[in-house]
């Protein structure tokens, strides 16, 4: 039987929603529609990389430039662009912008899920009872 999408991404997507629930956890205030935001830059920016095209500038500020800092740090470490920690080799087996795109967009669309079915962190309540 074929594996599934999540089976398939489940280290580069935990890896994602890891990401997005440090940030949570560091500021108890965060909403689904900022994390939203934030996957909607990263989408965009790695979408306009993959074309060959500049990325728009970017126009996040505060808790979802938090959010997309930290996504992004976590995506170009698995891309083997940089190292998850300074002073560290980047990443051996790195993953492509497409895998990295299809995952943001997956993650993205669970968020607005758990938004519709639980409210304004639905999401970050339901993704955060998986993680350490």
């Amino acid at each position: 039987m074929p594996e599934t999408f999540e089976e398939r991404y489940a280290d580069l997507l935990q890896n994602i929603e890891a990401a997005i629930v440090h940030v949570h956890r560091s500021d108890p205030e965060l909403l689904d529609y900022d994390v939203d935001a934030a996957l909607e830059a990263l989408v965009s920016g790695y979408a306009a990389e993959k074309l060959g095209r500049a990325p728009k500038p970017l126009a996040l500020a505060g808790r979802r430039l938090a959010v997309y800092e930290a996504v992004r740090h976590v995506c170009e470490w698995r891309l083997g662009r940089e190292p998850f920690t300074a002073g560290e080799p980047a990443l051996g087996d790195p993953v492509s912008v497409d895998d990295v795109l299809a995952c943001c967009k997956r993650v993205r669309k669970s968020a607005e899920r758990w938004t519709k079915q639980r409210g304004r962190q639905g999401y970050l309540t339901f993704v955060a009872q998986f993680l350490p």
